[in-house]
């Protein structure tokens, strides 16, 4: 399957890149393609627990089963005060 992940804010110079395409395997879950991004760019893995995911517009977590052609966003954790 293709998929494509974009990286916001921060996760795109850590990443350096705002898109990148990936090919997985049917089946493969959210978490198994975090993993992946994090094995490529492994300064993101960093914040691995606290990555906010969406599939789409919907947030989805890491037992989420992506299907083809699906556009992940990956999110810095929020900070504010």
């Amino acid at each position: 399957m293709k998929l494509t992940v974009r990286f916001w804010s921060y996760f795109a110079d850590v990443a350096g890149c705002r898109d990148a395409a990936f090919e997985v395997e049917e089946g493969t879950t959210l978490g198994e393609l975090h993993d992946q991004v994090c094995e490529q760019s492994p300064k993101l893995a960093d914040a691995r627990n606290s990555t906010l995911k969406a599939v789409g517009v919907d947030y989805k977590d890491d037992n989420f089963v992506l299907s083809d052609g699906d556009e992940i966003s990956f999110f810095p954790p929020v900070q504010g005060g």
